[in-house]
C-alpha cells in the first residue's frame, strides 16, 4: 500500500505586525525637495549642452524655491518621505551591533498618501513651515544659497510595518528613541551623508 508523501515545511510564513507612534519634534525639521524646477533645467542643461553658449541666469524666486522645497500630497497636505523614518532605524541599528542588511528587510514605514508630482510615499507632517535660507558651498567651490522649509514645532504619527520574527514592539520603540536622538531625519541631521549635520530633525516619542 502506497503511503502519502507529506512536505516538510521549513520556512516559517511572514509574522508582520504594525505599531503605531506619534512623535513630537525636539529641534526644527528641516526639508529640500528636489525641486521639479530645477529638475527640468538640468534635463534641459543636458539635451542642449554643447550645442549654445550658457544663457543669463532668471532672477531667483524665493517664494517659489520655499513652496518647491516641501513634499504635497493632492490635498496640499504636507508630508516627510517614509522612507526618510525607514532609513534612519537601519542606520540606527549601528548603535547596537544589529545587522544593517537584516534590518533593511525587517522593518518598513507605512505611508498615508503620496507626492502628487513625483509619487514620493509620504506620512503626514503636522506643523507650520517657513522659509529659511542658509549658505552652502556647491560641489566646485561657490557659496551658495538654499532657500529651505523649516518646521520649528512639528509632529508626525508614524505607523512602523516590523518583522516580529526579529523584533518585538519594544524593540521598535527603542529603535525609534535612538533615531530620534543619535539619527535624525530632514536637512542637517547628525546622521547626514556629507556632514555631521546642524542637529536639525531630532524627535521623541509623545
Amino acid at each position: 500500500m502506497a503511503t502519502k508523501k507529506t512536505d516538510q515545511v521549513t520556512i516559517k510564513a511572514p509574522n508582520f505586525q504594525t505599531v503605531e507612534f506619534k512623535i513630537e519634534g525636539t529641534a526644527p525639521y528641516v526639508q529640500l525637495k528636489f525641486s521639479e524646477k530645477t529638475r527640468n533645467q538640468l534635463l534641459e542643461k543636458m539635451a542642449t549642452e554643447g550645442k549654445a553658449s550658457r544663457g543669463k541666469r532668471d532672477a531667483r524666486v524665493y517664494e517659489d524655491e520655499f513652496l518647491q522645497a516641501m513634499y504635497e500630497g493632492q490635498k496640499g497636505e504636507r508630508g516627510i518621505p517614509a522612507s526618510a523614518f525607514r532609513n534612519a532605524m537601519i542606520s540606527a541599528c549601528r548603535t547596537v551591533g544589529f545587522k544593517m542588511t537584516l534590518a533593511k528587510l525587517s522593518v518598513f514605514t507605512e505611508a498615508d498618501f503620496f507626492d502628487k508630482n513625483d509619487g514620493t510615499p509620504l506620512v503626514r507632517l503636522t506643523g507650520k513651515p517657513k522659509l529659511v535660507q542658509h549658505s552652502v558651498r556647491n560641489a566646485n567651490g561657490n557659496v551658495d544659497f538654499r532657500t529651505r522649509a523649516m518646521w520649528e514645532k512639528w509632529s508626525v504619527k508614524l505607523r512602523i510595518k516590523y518583522d516580529a520574527d526579529q523584533f518585538n514592539q519594544n524593540d521598535i520603540a527603542n529603535l525609534l528613541m535612538r533615531v530620534g536622538m543619535q539619527v535624525g531625519v530632514g536637512e542637517g541631521r547628525p546622521d547626514g551623508k556629507s556632514s555631521a549635520g546642524m542637529g536639525w530633525g531630532l524627535f521623541s516619542i509623545a
